[in-house]
């Protein structure tokens, strides 16, 4: 059987994980390592689909979830699938609605994410549902062993997720990797619950590739990851990748639930386990620091919502760290974001003028912020993979750091 996903590795440093190859897939092959730009809704927020070639993005994921419930993945498919739905011609992915299964549930209202900051904020809290809405309804999602109910956000009807559904649903959105279903926890899970849910996850993961695979038109033009879960906890995680690397898989993904100051010895133990020519695809983190820590470790691809998500609130990358743009500083400074940037926000504006959009509510000053960011990571991935062509990783590194300040 021809696979649609293949990889190939071009290099992999001596002594480490860290490695630059090849994902293959129908719409076009994707450089690794690389960021995934995140398009949830068939579209990136704030940045048009005809720019994003622009800032470097090879490859875009977007949600089960919320297509399922708005258009409607049969809208979608009518459209021709997600990358020409979006007018995107490359390279895309589609998450399982698993996340979602944690939000609208265990992470409902409890300010929690699906990794867990070394200080928990406001501002990490997940926030899927108004209160209003949600006092109705009561629990918005309800986890069993064959699958999930849940209440829509967009107007509280009742649905019904099992991992057979979600493997239906993306068949019809199209992607060229679609991500088993799976249930993220809550980091703060107990070690019993995590194992509870990572088992769950293995049987769905059994349930969704039979059912990919069943279809042998899709199993022809879509290929299909598994997902290692586990949450904090070393030994559960290592027992779920080794469960998951025994199943016919095209790729792997590495969920969330766990600290980032935890991120490094998991992620090296854990991929250590997978298959070496598959790809693996860390699931919600992506920023600068982690993807140094990420690639390390063996990751290839990775996605994460921040870059829009601070864009939109002023909040942009330098080589120094990151920067409020908002801020009084930022007023009478008329230098570019990043003075040694080549994305065209740092070619043509200033900090003074992102700095007068977002203080007159001008939709262009977060559109401006997140393209930034976006170039901003896809050029730090994309120097990565020169630096492990080149064998310079570690200097690589050593340099970016050395003026990079994590925050």
């Amino acid at each position: 059987m021809k696979r649609p996903v293949t990889f190939t590795c071009e290099k992999q440093l001596p002594g480490s994980l860290a490695r630059a190859g090849t994902i293959h897939t129908p719409h076009g092959d994707i450089q690794t390592p690389a960021f995934t730009a995140v398009g949830t809704k068939a579209s990136i927020r704030g940045v048009a689909i005809e720019t994003v070639r622009e800032l470097g993005v090879q490859t875009l994921i977007a949600n089960t979830y919320h297509l399922y419930l708005t258009p409607g993945e049969k809208i979608v498919e009518q459209g021709g699938g997600v990358s020409k739905f979006m007018g995107w011609n490359g390279p895309t992915m589609t998450d399982s609605g698993g996340f979602q299964v944690f939000s609208l549930g265990a992470g409902f209202g409890k300010k929690l994410s699906k990794f867990m900051p070394s200080e928990a904020s406001p501002e990490e809290a997940v926030t899927v549902f108004d209160e209003d809405l949600a006092t109705s309804h009561g629990k918005l999602a309800i986890v069993d062993d064959e699958g999930v109910s849940f209440t829509s956000h967009v107007n509280g009807t009742l649905h019904r997720f099992t991992p057979e559904r979600s493997i239906e649903i993306q068949h019809a959105l199209g992607a060229d990797i679609l991500f088993v279903f799976d249930e993220c926890t809550s980091p703060t899970a107990d070690w019993a619950y995590q194992k509870e849910a990572m088992e769950r996850t293995h049987r769905w993961a059994i349930r969704s590739l039979a059912a990919h695979r069943q279809n042998v038109a899709k199993n022809e033009a879509q290929g299909l990851y598994g997902i290692v879960q586990g949450g904090r906890f070393e030994d559960l995680r290592l027992e779920s990748a080794r469960t998951l690397a025994g199943m016919d898989f095209d790729g792997y993904g590495i969920g969330g639930s766990f600290s980032k100051e935890d991120i490094l010895g998991i992620l090296d133990k854990v991929d250590r386990e997978l298959p070496a020519d598959k790809p693996r695809h860390l699931l919600g983190i992506g920023e600068p620091e982690d993807m140094f820590i990420g690639v390390a470790a063996g990751i290839d691809t990775f996605d994460c919502v921040l870059p829009t998500r601070n864009g939109r609130t002023g909040g942009v990358y330098t080589r120094f760290g990151k920067l409020n743009i908002t801020g009084v500083p930022c007023r009478e400074d008329f230098t570019p974001i990043d003075d040694h940037c080549g994305c065209f926000v740092c070619q043509n504006h200033t900090r003074a003028y992102l700095h007068h959009l977002f203080h007159s509510h001008e939709m262009l000053g977060p559109m401006l912020a997140s393209a930034h960011n976006l170039y901003f990571l896809n050029d730090i991935t994309r120097k990565i993979r020169e630096s492990i062509l080149n064998n310079n990783f570690d200097q690589y590194k050593e340099e970016f750091f050395r003026t990079y300040r994590v925050r």
